[in-house]
């Protein structure tokens, strides 16, 4: 998978010698294939979310106590900043939603897919 060049030049993007993103879980490639989506819907523009991108990213160098959640953790934090700050989404939404996904996917046998109930149902 070759990128944009724009897509390319995201801090700190690990990239494979092709070029492509390099991911360690299924959820880091949907919230990357989430967030070109937004992008490409016209969401935000690349600057910010760059900009939004490299301040999560920038905590890690403020971080002293050797502790550095993983690259697509701080992808993610700022995916949802991005969110909220264009009121895409609330925060509160977005918490309500994590929390509803992090206990279907307890509930969840592995290997079976994750399925979210909708408020109601």
């Amino acid at each position: 998978m070759t990128l944009p060049d724009t897509v390319q030049a995201t801090p700190r993007l690990p990239l494979d010698q092709d070029g492509g993103p390099v991911f360690n879980a299924p959820w880091e490639a949907r919230v990357f294939a989430m967030t070109l989506q937004a992008y490409d819907a016209g969401i935000f523009n690349w600057r910010e979310w760059a900009e939004a991108l490299g301040a999560e990213l920038a905590k890690d160098d403020d971080n002293d106590n050797g502790e550095m959640p993983g690259y697509y953790n701080h992808w993610l934090n700022a995916f949802e900043r991005l969110l909220a700050d264009k009121r895409v989404a609330g925060a509160k939404q977005l918490e309500d939603l994590k929390q509803a996904w992090n206990q279907a996917a307890r509930a969840t046998p592995h290997g079976q897919p994750i399925e979210l109930k909708r408020s109601g149902n």
